[in-house]
């Protein structure tokens, strides 16, 4: 190399896109760390405070109906993550102008949205157990925990924060993320098949709930919780739920694809 001439690094390859990870993971830690204790506390509310409400609403409930109440709670606490806070972070970077600074930092785009990715679905683990001990204490339900549980949790928890992020980029009104946060938590709050049966759902609204992924998420916990509780086929809920992870997916990278 001649004198002068400039040191040129090549940015690719499996160790730059390690480097940017790492890089932007760091980034996205800081920046939510004042969300971290208000993710555990809107876990808690979601799940074992609508559990204790859910209870004051059905009355007296024997031993199965408790446990399927139980049951259901990770899938609540999993929810607002995904599917409000995810997208409502996005929308915070928009509405601070700082968005398009975000995507034009020389990193991969790739290593940019795993990032945001890994953060999210690994704040919203200790959240989701906390709901589910909290619930089952106060229930005094005894859970079959099995393996199942491991990729059951894992996953539902990729799928929600993959929606998240696919609305968070592709919908660019900020008032329309807001919108859809709310109405998502009055659905799953209200209108889902999440600790209540399908089968007490009119045939129209349980085929809706067949392929959104709401019902599915608490199917395949709930397979990991319990023993001969679920009667369905958790293999459908599971593809069901990685359909849902891989479209999500696809969306984003469109969107963030098509930025210049």
């Amino acid at each position: 190399m001649t004198a002068g001439t400039p040191d040129l690094q090549v940015r690719s390859g499996p160790g730059y896109w390690l480097g940017s990870y790492t890089s932007m993971l760091r980034m996205e830690v800081l920046s939510l760390r004042s969300y971290l204790v208000l993710a555990l506390i809107i876990q808690v509310f979601m799940g074992a405070g609508m559990a204790l409400m859910y209870g004051y609403y059905f009355g007296e409930l024997d031993q199965g109906q408790q446990t399927f109440l139980v049951t259901g709670i990770p899938a609540l606490a999993l929810i607002p993550i995904g599917f409000v806070m995810v997208p409502n972070s996005i929308m915070e970077l928009k509405l601070r102008d700082t968005y398009d600074y975000v995507w034009s930092l020389p990193v991969p785009r790739a290593a940019s949205a795993s990032a945001t990715f890994t953060v999210f679905s690994t704040i919203a683990i200790p959240g989701t157990i906390a709901a589910l001990f909290i619930a089952s204490v106060v229930y005094d339900v005894d859970l079959h925990v099995s393996w199942a549980i491991v990729p059951a949790v894992l996953l539902t928890s990729a799928m929600a924060t993959s929606i998240g992020y696919a609305m968070g980029h592709a919908i660019p009104q900020p008032r329309v993320i807001n919108l859809i946060g709310n109405m998502v938590i009055f659905l799953v709050l209200l209108f889902s098949p999440i600790v209540v049966a399908i089968d007490q759902f009119p045939d129209w609204w349980a085929a809706v709930h067949r392929v959104l992924p709401f019902w599915h998420m608490s199917v395949i916990i709930r397979a990991g919780l319990t023993e001969g509780m679920v009667t369905t086929s958790v293999v459908t809920s599971y593809l069901v739920v990685i359909a849902w992870t891989v479209v999500s997916w696809l969306i984003a990278a469109w969107v963030v694809g098509r930025r210049r």
